[in-house]
């Protein structure tokens, strides 16, 4: 199918009321799925084996993602929503805790004005949520020394809002012909320059020190989901150091981790990398079809504003680049990673395959589970390419009642090395404890991509499971997103 085609009916998982109306549902995909019939029993299960990364023993193979709940107070520390949900994330099960979420390594570079950020006066806060998260899972997995946590660092680049939520404050790696209207660029006051890039370099590097101070195993030097890092591997059109090379493009990533091994010795560095990007999606205009399109690039090929995808057909990904960044992780000593792929701001799809949209967004121009299967087998293709990296896979959460069969298979036929969970862990995070346990799921709580929990955030609120969470169902704010759902498919901004 086309990415502007017609889009067939989409049937929704949850009718899918046995594993094999599902796999005949995803032999129908025009991208493969291995999902195994039946799950082995807990002691049997690859997903309860034990993996080593960089000499520390994991306990099983359930990673928990970072996920941002827009709920921090406006100095950067935590409230006790985020206590809240970094315990939920302690308590799941899952060995491998990704960063809980992404802290901004400056003010300036918070993605929203109650993103968690770094600053001295907020150390001992940030470092309480790590004391919280371990608390909680000792006490329901009854110890921590197969428990490995890090801290996700981030600056949000073309996305910044450190101020007030409606007034972005973007700060960009390059002109982009499609994106800089979206992210409120007008002139070349938003370009950081290459002087601003070297400065920012060891903020990162500070943030470092400080997380292995507090006692965290890692940080991820975030990479991903259209932020600065990972906008400038698609700065093909940036002059000087930070430009045009795979090497220049990777400079920033080479200089922080060669700060942390100065200056943090003996600290893990991890990167979670959007492996592939596609050019920008918009909802639909009169005369389109009733999902999301393609916004239109006449004019714009070769496409020379990503990274992972093919310029001639920028719809598509292109593992070649992606392939050398690995490579080029593995000579700088970093042994883990998190694969997955586009952008919430321009391509959500690819990102998050969901299929109720949220509130700015556009309803999918795919079955989502095609968009799970491109970050499957994403994953699958860099493991082959560089099996000496640990990887974690993202893009289970849709397969919702049947995600332990697929995540057992993924593992099992070493496409992936660990499952990791986002969305899935507001609403339900024991998900893992009970799939290890051999318990059956609790129905009721499985994530149905409903997307209250990137609505609230679109419209100043804080992120949750609104419809399924008992705790979100109660908070003024599950009425306020009720009101706020609106048709699928209502026109938006096409540039």
């Amino acid at each position: 199918m086309s990415a502007a085609g017609a889009r067939p009916a989409i049937p929704r998982v949850a009718a899918l009321k046995s594993v094999g109306a599902f796999r005949a549902h995803l032999a129908r995909l025009p991208l493969p799925v291995d999902c195994d019939e039946a799950l082995l029993p807990p002691g049997q299960s690859p997903l309860a084996q034990p993996i080593e990364i960089a000499g520390r023993r994991v306990g099983n193979r359930f990673a928990m993602q970072p996920m941002e709940g827009w709920d921090g107070e406006p100095d950067g520390k935590p409230s006790p929503l985020t206590e809240r949900r970094w315990r939920n994330f302690g308590r799941s099960g899952a060995k491998l805790i990704w960063g809980g979420e992404a802290v901004a390594v400056r003010p300036d570079g918070r993605a929203n004005p109650c993103q968690l950020t770094y600053a001295p006066q907020n150390e001992s806060a940030l470092a309480g949520l790590l004391t919280q998260l371990k608390a909680e899972h000792a006490q329901a997995c009854g110890g921590t020394d197969d428990l490995l946590v890090g801290l996700q660092l981030t600056h949000s680049g073309r996305f910044c809002r450190p101020t007030e939520w409606t007034r972005p404050e973007p700060r960009v790696a390059f002109r982009h012909p499609l994106l800089d209207g979206r992210s409120g660029v007008t002139d070349e006051r938003a370009m950081l320059s290459d002087a601003e890039l070297d400065d920012l370099c060891g903020d990162y590097v500070t943030v470092a020190r400080f997380a292995q101070r507090a006692g965290f195993d890692f940080v991820d030097v975030k990479h991903c989901h259209g932020y600065l890092l990972h906008e400038l591997l698609g700065a093909h059109t940036r002059p000087g150091p930070y430009g045009g090379s795979l090497e220049n493009r990777m400079r920033m990533l080479r200089q922080i981790v060669a700060g942390i091994r100065s200056e943090a010795p003996g600290l893990m560095v991890a990167v979670r990398l959007s492996a592939f990007d596609l050019a920008p999606f918009a909802a639909p205009g009169p005369g389109d079809p009733p999902h999301g399109v393609p916004v239109p690039l006449e004019g714009l090929l070769p496409y020379r504003w990503g990274f992972g995808l093919d310029p001639q057909r920028p719809h598509e990904p292109d593992l070649s680049e992606p392939i050398a960044f690995l490579r080029g992780c593995v000579e700088l000593g970093v042994p883990l990673v998190n694969l997955t792929g586009g952008s919430p701001y321009y391509n959500p799809h690819a990102q998050r395959p969901a299929f109720f949209p949220p509130s700015d967004g556009y309803p999918p121009p795919e079955d989502p589970l095609t968009g799970c299967a491109r970050l499957l087998g994403v994953a699958a293709a860099l493991k082959r390419a560089v099996p000496e990296l640990v990887t974690v896979g993202t893009g289970y959460t849709y397969f919702q009642d049947y995600l332990p069969h697929v995540a057992q298979a993924q593992v099992r036929l070493g496409h992936v090395d660990l499952v990791g969970l986002g969305r899935m862990a507001l609403a339900y995070p024991e998900l893992p404890a009970d799939v290890l346990a051999g318990r059956p799921l609790a129905r009721t709580r499985i994530c149905r991509t409903f997307s209250d929990c990137t609505t609230g955030p679109r419209h100043q609120m804080v992120s949750g499971c609104f419809p399924l969470d008992p705790f979100y169902k109660t908070r003024p704010e599950a009425g306020r997103i009720r009101a706020l759902k609106r048709p699928a498919g209502k026109p938006n901004d096409r540039a």
